[in-house]
């Protein structure tokens, strides 16, 4: 069993700090990353992979510190989120020359093996200037392949994908983690870390907010205060009835948009009682928006917790 550990992990840049204080450790198996843009995922995932030295903390392979060690990057790939590549390479270049770099006994046959598996073959003799996005992710996935590591990080790895690559993607991965490798992937995006990963981590700012299956990181967010934006027939009616009821904690009449904002301690009973009340009492709903949906707003309240 492949596991890396992340202890007590900080990185700063200057008077900014990019990763605080994480305690994780990941290992073999699908994990999600799961935060929203800005949180530090890109810095961490860094860090693990070697490219980053923490500021303060530990990150090891099986006990090995993987900082300035080059044992442990023989068994770690990873895909970068950046875009920037050596666009004047072909995509079978660029994979030869990363198994090149790694000593492999047949680097060419590697490149190809690594190729094959993504579904690049067709285009591994055009230059990667002529490549769409998703062609870039995934040339990018065969070199980090391409020694067959044990340990495969990916930074938002289905950004610029159309559905079938995204799914070709999922599939592999899957396998991959099937197969008792230590797979990592950071999203911003709640479904595609639920369609993935058996084990998500969630960070916001910087921190660590949460961990556990996608069933318990769904109760966290759902369990959270709401907060609704609501337009209907006789605003004042309805804030009396709703308020008089436990899971609503406060009601705020809003005159420029001509709505309330409700704030609501229990999702579920809430969402029961807002269409019965305006029943009961003749009213008509003209809208029911969520305004506090975004990830920021869910992981600052997990962070909080």
């Amino acid at each position: 069993m492949t596991t890396l550990n992340i202890d007590n992990v900080s990185r700063w840049f200057g008077n900014v700090v990019a990763v605080n204080d994480i305690t994780m450790t990941i290992g073999p198996g699908v994990t999600g990353l799961l935060g929203p843009n800005g949180a530090g995922k890109s810095t961490l995932i860094n860090m693990m992979g070697g490219f980053l030295a923490p500021s303060t903390g530990t990150v090891t392979l099986d006990a090995a510190t993987v900082w300035r060690n080059e044992r442990t990057y023989r068994r770690v790939g990873i895909v970068p989120e950046r875009e920037a590549m050596y666009d004047f390479l072909t995509g079978q270049e660029f994979v030869l020359a990363n198994a090149e770099l790694h000593g492999l006994p047949d680097p060419a046959g590697a490149a190809r093996a690594a190729l094959a598996t993504v579904e690049m073959e067709y285009a591994r003799d055009r230059r990667i200037s002529t490549y769409s996005k998703g062609m870039r992710q995934r040339v990018k996935m065969a070199s980090a392949l391409v020694h067959e590591p044990a340990v495969l990080l990916l930074d938002e790895p289905f950004n610029g994908m159309d559905p079938r690559q995204r799914m070709q993607l999922m599939e592999l991965l899957r396998r991959m983690g099937d197969d008792g490798r230590t797979v990592l992937f950071s999203s911003h995006i709640l479904e595609e870390v639920e369609q993935l990963a058996g084990h998500i981590e969630v960070i916001v700012a910087g921190r660590h907010a949460a961990s556990g299956d996608f069933r318990k990181i769904r109760r966290l967010m759902t369990d959270r205060p709401h907060r609704y934006l609501v337009r209907s027939s006789d605003d004042r009616a309805l804030a009396a009835a709703l308020i008089a009821d436990p899971s609503t904690a406060g009601i705020e009449i809003d005159r420029a948009e001509q709505a309330l904002r409700v704030q609501a301690v229990d999702f579920l009973r809430f969402t029961e009682l807002l269409p019965r009340v305006a029943r009961e009492h003749g009213i008509r709903l003209l809208t029911v928006s969520p305004s506090d949906e975004s990830l920021e707003s869910v992981f600052s309240y997990l962070v909080a917790a």
